[in-house]
């Protein structure tokens, strides 16, 4: 029998729609989407398009969800990618997007072709969740698990552009609340017990387990330990699990696991994970921790091909 360690739900047993129901009675806003990313988006028309390529209708709440083209475009060039907020939780992961495009953009113009999608997930932002309102992960949605509205827009949005995204930067963050609330809920809702993984304190990065690309990944860490720190492995050389292949560096199957990193076709991607919760970090230094980790990862696939 599965000890209770969640409070909706009948341990051992998946969640039906009574108990979804009641998981999202008790979700409440607390910050502003409107606020915090689509008016900063409205003051950065000087280098960028500003795309609406969808739209979310959670009633009564309603959200455009957009995208940012550098507004030189090109299609004779290669695409650089960014995506943020997949997990709307994540905080670093939306304001290192937008804090990107309001700094850096203007450096690569004439060089690649820059979409930048600060904000996949606005409502599970503003409620500071993992899920979006149908308690469905966005980041294990993508490709042939495409069950969240989020993800299905975002490939949409991506569709036209397979062949030609040569980097893809996903940025993410490993929080305490990953191990306090997000796992256990997750673990809950599919019926199953719940395995306490550990947090890494630091940076650290998530590989394509089909597309390592380690170099690539290296010089990314390289730039980001000079913003922040790395996180070590435990003494098993595991992180969250998953083996330690370089420092700061793991790998996930991300295509076959429905992970936003693996949509792109990119040949050089990754998965940033930044740790909010370190006493060793400010949030001012996860959002430029996201920035190096985007710009670095540009200059390698400009210098490599």
């Amino acid at each position: 029998m599965i000890e209770r360690f969640h409070p909706i739900g009948v341990p051992g047993q998946p969640w039906g729609e009574a108990e979804r129901s009641a998981w999202r009675a008790q979700q409440r806003r607390q910050r502003s989407y409107a606020e915090d990313v689509l008016d900063p988006l409205a003051r950065l028309h000087a280098h960028w398009d500003v795309q609406a390529y969808g739209e979310l209708d959670y009633a009564p709440d309603f959200y455009p969800l957009v995208a940012l083209h550098g507004c030189d475009w090109d299609h004779a060039r290669p695409v650089a990618l960014v995506t943020g907020g997949v997990h709307g939780y994540e905080t670093s992961g939306v304001h290192g997007a937008l804090k990107f495009a309001a700094d850096c953009g203007s450096a690569y113009e004439g060089r690649i072709n820059l979409l930048v999608v600060p904000c996949v997930s606005p409502w599970a932002y503003e409620h500071v969740q993992r899920w979006n309102p149908a308690a469905v992960d966005p980041n294990r949605s993508f490709g042939e698990h495409g069950a969240a509205l989020e993800s299905i827009a975002l490939m949409r949005l991506l569709a036209p552009l397979q062949g030609r995204v040569l980097v893809h930067v996903d940025l993410h963050e490993t929080t305490d609340s990953d191990e306090s609330e997000f796992r256990p809920a997750l673990a809950a809702r599919d019926g199953k017990p719940f395995e306490p993984n550990g947090i890494p304190d630091g940076f650290y990065l998530v590989g394509d387990s089909e597309n390592p690309q380690p170099q690539f990944q290296q010089a990314i860490i390289a730039a980001v330990e000079r913003i922040t720190h790395i996180a070590p492995a435990d003494a098993q050389g595991m992180m969250i699990g998953s083996p330690v292949v370089a420092p700061g560096l793991i790998n996930y199957p991300v295509k076959s696991l429905g992970l936003c990193a693996g949509i792109s076709g990119a040949k050089y991607v990754t998965t940033t994970e930044v740790y909010p919760d370190s006493p060793k970090a400010t949030a001012a230094q996860c959002n430029d921790a996201q920035v190096a980790a985007v710009c670095a990862a540009i200059d390698y696939a400009l210098a490599h091909g």
